[in-house]
């Protein structure tokens, strides 16, 4: 019984980290297409020299690979989880995660 508990706490967890990763995935996304925007279509925004808008690019992606360091982490071992976003199974602790 206890056990049955903690495998549903680890699949609720689970799909929490992966909603979030999911909507960190598509802001990262909008916002680098935002500013490649910004670049070519100076008369929106005004304009923006091509290394501050690289440099944006840059802070967005190391932010979006914080998170995803800290977020995409296994809720049963708080190992990292990988590349595969509809992971099953942690490969670390074989915890069931969906």
């Amino acid at each position: 019984m206890g056990q049955e508990r903690d495998t549903e706490r680890i699949i609720r967890e689970f799909r929490l980290r992966q909603s979030r990763q999911f909507i960190a995935i598509g802001l990262t996304l909008f916002l680098l297409l935002l500013l490649a925007l910004l670049y070519t279509r100076s008369d929106i925004f005004g304009v923006f020299s091509k290394s501050t808008i690289f440099l944006m690019q840059i802070v967005i992606i190391a932010l979006f690979i914080g998170f995803s360091a800290l977020n995409w982490r296994c809720p049963s071992c708080n190992k990292y989880l990988g590349s595969d976003i509809n992971r099953r199974m942690c490969k670390h602790c074989r915890a069931r995660l969906g």
